[in-house]
């Protein structure tokens, strides 16, 4: 009996994916637009949805995103970064949450608090630059250690007059 446990515990262990990668989720897809992420810290994923795709192009569009903070946030710091071709074209950084100082709703949670966003959100961009490329942005803690990561791709078609 022992030794069967032991084979199927073996057998279990070899086959098992053990990938840190997450899988790509499909944000928004029609037919000049789509948006897909993929978490890029290992040890989360995270959701992220957009009400309609077809708002993207008007700048100010409604979102939901979930995840369960693995750290507090006194401070945050969010780094995005576009990438076309492998290479990093522009780098944003901007303090979202400080002492005495916080931009968002969810400053100041902590360890394993849901953290849960249902709203607008508007780019400050007047268009989504054609084509396709990668949006990489990470949200990052007062310690450095990364709260949420996503690599965005977008494949934009859209037509701008």
């Amino acid at each position: 009996m022992k030794t069967s446990n032991v084979l199927i515990l073996i057998s279990v262990l070899l086959f098992i994916n053990v990938s840190t990668e997450w899988p790509t989720h499909t944000v928004c897809k029609e037919d000049n637009l789509e948006i897909y992420y993929k978490s890029c810290d290992p040890q989360q994923d995270f959701a992220f949805s957009i009400d309609r795709c077809s708002d993207v192009a008007t700048h100010t569009f409604n979102i939901r995103a979930a995840l369960v903070l693995r750290h507090s946030i006194k401070e945050l710091y969010v780094k995005t970064d576009l990438i076309i071709n492998g290479k990093t074209v522009l780098t944003y950084s901007e303090t979202l949450c400080e002492p005495g100082h916080s931009k968002l709703i969810f400053c100041g949670k902590q360890k394993g608090e849901h953290l849960y966003y249902e709203g607008p959100v508007t780019l400050g961009i007047q268009e989504i630059p054609q084509g396709d490329y990668t949006v990489s942005a990470k949200l990052t803690n007062e310690d450095g250690v990364t709260v949420a990561c996503a690599d965005f791709t977008v494949k934009n078609y859209l037509e701008y007059y």
